[in-house]
Formats: structure tokens, sequence, C-alpha cells
């Protein structure tokens, strides 16, 4: 059976957009809607000394960014006659998350990318793809990163995380 509303959790990262790509090209075939979906991982509760750091307002700019990213994704695909959707959300279980739209939104395939933007978070929490793997109640394409794109991806992750 050809999906009708797939999901494509994006995070900006060049792996994510490569599974967008393919979901657009299934999404195109099939004549499919595209629900992108951005979750920010919600910031732990700081103790009170850092609350000079206006966490409320960084989660602000990041939701703000994300929205304008996503909407220019809808703007792209549009022009390539891919109808989509945006939904943008916190969670503290990203993977879980996904899925948990997925199941309410009805969708008949999930496209994710096994590398995202996670870096060293994935020995903490897990990856999220395998998350959804396990959990999701519909079909999950999984686009593996070449070595040659994990290993460039991990690099700027790491650079990015030690700045």
């Amino acid at each position: 059976m050809p999906p009708k509303r797939i999901v494509c959790p994006i995070d900006f990262s060049d792996h994510s957009q490569d599974a967008l790509i393919v979901a657009t090209d299934l999404a195109a075939r099939y004549q499919a809607e595209i629900l992108l979906v951005h979750i920010v991982p919600m910031l732990p509760k700081l103790p009170s000394l850092s609350t000079l750091f206006k966490e409320a307002e960084y989660e602000a700019q990041l939701q703000e960014e994300a929205k304008r990213r996503l909407e220019e994704s809808v703007r792209q695909l549009a022009q390539k006659g891919v109808r989509a959707e945006v939904l943008l959300g916190t969670a503290n279980d990203v993977g879980m998350e996904i899925v948990r739209v997925g199941e309410h939104h009805q969708a008949d395939l999930i496209v994710i990318a096994t590398h995202g933007t996670s870096g060293w978070n994935k020995f903490v929490f897990g990856s999220v793809a395998e998350k959804v793997v396990h959990a999701a109640h519909c079909p999950v394409l999984v686009l593996r990163a070449s070595p040659e794109s994990k290993s460039a991806a991990e690099s700027s992750n790491l650079a990015s995380t030690t700045v």
C-alpha cells in the first residue's frame, strides 16, 4: 500500500536533509503529504545561578530559527509539487516524541536518518533513529550515513560541543 502521510524528522543536519530528499521523492511518486517534524530537546532545569543564562530566551530562539527553516523547506517542497505540513515541538525524549507524532497524525511511513546533530548525546540518551525503529507503529525507512559523511558530521558535532 503506498504511503499517504510521510513523517520526516529533520534536525537540519546534512543527514536529515538527505532523508528529506528521499521523503520528497516518495511523496512525489505516491502523491503523499510530508509532515516535517522538528523536536527541540528540552533544556533541563538549571541551578538558580544559571538563570543569568536566560534559558527561556535561548529556547525561544531555537524555536524561531527552526520555524523559519521549516517554513522555507515547505516553500521548496511546494515548488516541487509536494504538499507539506510542519510540526515543531519540544520534548525530553526526541525519539519517543517522533513516534507519538507519527501515531497521532496516522503516518504511513517515517523516513529518518541514522546520524543527526546528536553527536556525543547519542551515548548518553541513545540513538533517536533506534528508538523510532523499535517503537513506531508504522514502517520506518532508516537512511544510513556514508562513512565519509558520518565521520565529518561527528567531527563537526565534537567541535560544536567543545566551543
